[in-house]
């Protein structure tokens, strides 16, 4: 799981505008940084141009996915992931970055702004906390917890049927049991099959 790219842009009446970006391009090879980087710009813009204006969408483009949000104030972002990576962690993102944008940067120079003169400086820093799903965001750490729990409940529910098996057998090849204790733990058996997990 990882993600790419976060950008925010304008949506002009023509065409978007970028005002911020943040690229995470370390798996790729020296010689490929520059034009992923230009994809992923392009492919941004490209997104917000032909979306809505208060909505939001996920677009897949090969083996990536690109989320985009773009508010009613014309205010966009989009963020570019792995196929792997939580589509609903990447609207959470989105909805932080462009909340705090709006309070950071004025709404006057969305129109006109530009990397170089928009001072923003918090998206790397988001990048980078977005890595991992499960740290950055509190319901997919719950998540993970519980999914670990129920493996870990699971193993213990086979282990204690395996040996609750093996506890027959045992039961059947003992000599020191009587054959009233062994109808006695066949009867017990049998009144707990009830309450058997499956």
């Amino acid at each position: 799981m990882k993600l790419f790219s976060l950008s925010v842009l304008y949506k002009g009446t023509t065409k978007s505008n970028l005002l911020k970006a943040a690229y995470d391009l370390s798996s790729f090879s020296f010689f490929q940084k520059t034009s992923v980087q230009e994809f992923m710009t392009f492919t941004s813009d490209l997104i917000v141009q032909r979306s809505s204006i208060g909505s939001r969408a996920s677009v897949k483009e090969q083996e990536y996915l690109c989320h985009v949000y773009v508010r009613n104030d014309s205010l966009g972002a989009v963020v570019i992931a792995d196929g792997e990576y939580p589509s609903r962690v990447c609207f959470t993102l989105l909805d932080k970055v462009l909340e705090e944008f709006s309070r950071q940067v004025s709404s006057i120079d969305w129109p006109s702004g530009s990397p170089d003169t928009v001072h923003y400086t918090a998206l790397d820093s988001y990048l980078a906390k977005y890595q991992n799903p499960r740290e950055a965001d509190a319901m997919s750490k719950v998540q993970a917890e519980l999914d670990e729990t129920k493996i870990i409940l699971h193993n213990t529910m086979e282990s204690l049927l395996e040996r609750g098996e093996k506890l027959d057998d045992l039961v059947q090849k003992s000599e020191h049991l009587g054959n009233q204790s062994k109808a006695f733990y066949k009867t017990a058996r049998k009144q707990n099959s009830c309450c058997e997990v499956m």
